[in-house]
């Protein structure tokens, strides 16, 4: 097709203003799905996607528009995620683009990752259409939107388009506003055959499915084609678009996005950002913006029956072959068993993997305290990276530990300032920049341990603003600080699953939370057993279960007191005996109690 007549673009928002609902009224309005065929989220396929109203894997679709000028229009919508775990997916989707829809909730107006994804949608320089939704709703406040839209993002409210996802108000205009806004694809200066694989998936019959946009040059079924940062070569067996479901095609050309079926079985081969060329047309060099996806949070993974742990590696392997981002390797814990250290992009990418393992592979699985990588700096001069607490070294080894830091942008109505000011202090970080959006909202800018919002901090932001609250971040590199590995012992034995790395001074409160907690969770047993957590070689909190006692003295009715003094004499010499070889079997709620705390911190 002719450069001039197709469009590429994508939609932008913050979580759950309403991007699925309107790509449903864009396929229905361009005729691109039947109408008996129409669902809500017709674009997210899990169920999960569909259950939490979030968008977890981006969806491509070409949309056909006649517009009113009697031309016939090739319209590109890449669906992006809206959360901030996603944010290199995002700018890789954007990267794929020339414009992109810019969507406001007219009830809440702009959020914080709003403000994000537009800065991201300008560092790409791409053409912004804001469109305003949700107008049906009686909560809608128009003048709030218009004014936050130029005090913060600086675009002139005349602008932008208010429309209705659900009822399909105002859809037609935006159709003719993309045609007319948004710039047709333009050449780039790279020789050669050249596609930017911006997603990739996997089907158990096929093998890998690359989505691309391309930039330069065709690619046919047939072809030998090669990924330009591994320099791997594979034959084209496929290649098409999505309508939405995929559909075959002889080639794909420059401008277009679609799918391309490679001869290759693993999708980590292909990465999310890389150039894809042809062989015989190889382009001079790589298009720009990759970089290699790393883990940020990292927790373990065990089957709660240890029989299970074939079988969940065997789902892992399933799981990671639909999402790249997902790392895995097998670990041993002396209280848990045999199971998987796993690496996550953020807290959501952790809950989804785990949602995922428990409904779709029917996994019963119990996973470990979350934590990040902290850089340790050895009196030796060695640097490690440790992910687990469990492999720190000793304390009297180590010259000082880095943890890595967050720069968070909080979004709120200003009459919860202060309690947010509270907050950020008690999860360590620094205020360090106020900016007043309106008269209503406040942007607050801090620095906060990566650590510290790993739980629940979400959680209390959103329950101290009454839900009014948002917040996006970003990694903002490594800060010393004095760390400690904090080990919690049952009955004298160090239970490697519930030990986490601690700031000094918040070890021993945490210590003793984590002792009552695991209290009123183990079982008593015959002799007492004391819970204990200690840093390095000091206790710092300790808990005692009580012991059952037997009625020893139950049958021993009248006779002289020494009697009853001998049966007791004789019980506690037996709890001590007990106690030397006794071992106390810690229960999994425990084990769930402790991680699902929403004190954890």
């Amino acid at each position: 097709m002719d450069f001039s007549l197709i469009r590429n673009f994508c939609i932008i928002a913050h979580i759950d203003h309403g991007k699925s609902t309107l790509a449903d009224r864009l396929l229905e309005y361009t005729n691109t799905v039947e109408k008996r065929d129409l669902q809500e989220q017709l674009l997210d396929g899990m169920d999960l996607e569909r259950e939490r109203g979030i968008t977890i894997k981006s969806h491509p679709v070409r949309m056909s528009y006649t517009a009113k000028n009697g031309q016939t229009y090739e319209l590109n919508l890449i669906d992006t995620p809206g959360h901030v775990d996603f944010t290199y997916e995002v700018s890789r989707s954007l990267g794929a683009c020339e414009g992109a829809i810019l969507l406001i909730d007219a009830t809440q107006g702009v959020q914080a990752q709003t403000v994000a994804n537009v800065t991201l949608a300008f560092k790409h320089n791409l053409k912004v259409i804001p469109v305003i939704n949700k107008i049906d709703l009686p909560a809608a406040n128009l003048p709030l939107c218009y004014e936050q839209l130029e005090e913060v993002l600086a675009i002139p409210h005349e602008e932008a388009l208010c429309v209705s996802g659900k009822t399909g108000a105002g859809v037609m205009d935006l159709l003719e506003e993309i045609i007319e806004k948004i710039p047709a694809p333009k050449a780039i200066n790279i020789n050669g055959t050249s596609a930017l694989i911006f997603d990739s998936t996997y089907d158990s019959y096929r093998g890998v499915v690359t989505y691309v946009r391309v930039f330069g040059g065709e690619f046919a079924r047939g072809n030998r084609m090669k990924l330009v940062s591994t320099g791997l070569e594979s034959e084209i067996k496929e290649v098409g678009f999505f309508s939405p479901d995929m559909k075959a095609c002889d080639k794909l050309t420059a401008g277009s996005v679609g799918y391309i079926i490679p001869n290759i079985k693993s999708p980590s081969d292909t990465k999310i950002g890389d150039t894809v060329t042809d062989v015989k047309n190889p382009c001079d060099r790589a298009l720009p913006g990759f970089q290699e996806i790393r883990p940020m949070v990292f927790s373990g993974i065990y089957p709660i029956d240890t029989a299970d742990y074939e079988q969940l590696k065997f789902s892992m392997a399933k799981l990671q072959l639909n999402d790249a981002a997902f790392f895995y390797q097998p670990e041993t814990s002396a209280a848990l068993g045999f199971g998987f250290r796993c690496g996550f992009l953020g807290l959501l990418h952790m809950e989804i993997i785990q949602e995922r393992l428990r409904r779709e592979y029917n996994m019963d699985i119990i996973a470990t305290y979350p934590s990040v990588i902290y850089h340790v700096y050895m009196k030796s001069g060695e640097v490690l990276n440790i992910d687990n607490p469990v492999h720190l070294p000793d304390l009297s080894e180590i010259e000082h530990i880095e943890e890595p830091l967050i720069q968070a942008k909080i979004m709120t109505p200003s009459t919860y300032i202060g309690d947010i000011m509270n907050l950020i202090m008690y999860k360590r970080g620094i205020c360090t920049q106020t900016d007043s959006v309106d008269a209503q909202h406040v942007i607050i800018t801090a620095e906060i341990p990566m650590h510290e919002i790993l739980i629940d901090f979400h959680d209390k932001l959103k329950s101290i603003t009454r839900g009014y609250g948002s917040m996006d971040y970003e990694v903002a590199g490594y800060k010393q600080d004095k760390l400690v590995k904090l080990d919690i012992m049952v009955n004298g034995e160090t239970v490697d699953a519930f030990s986490s790395i601690v700031q000094v001074d918040m070890a021993q409160s945490r210590g003793r939370m984590l002792c009552e907690k695991l209290k009123d969770v183990i079982p008593p047993q015959m002799f007492q057993v004391a819970i204990q957590a200690a840093v390095g070689g000091k206790i710092v909190a300790r808990e005692t279960v009580r012991a059952l006692r037997k009625n020893v003295l139950a049958k021993c009715y009248g006779g002289d007191i020494t009697r009853k003094r001998k049966l007791l004499e004789k019980q506690k010499e037996g709890k001590k005996r007990m106690k030397l070889i006794g071992k106390v079997n810690i229960p999994q709620e425990a084990f769930v109690a402790v991680l699902k705390s929403g004190d954890n911190n």
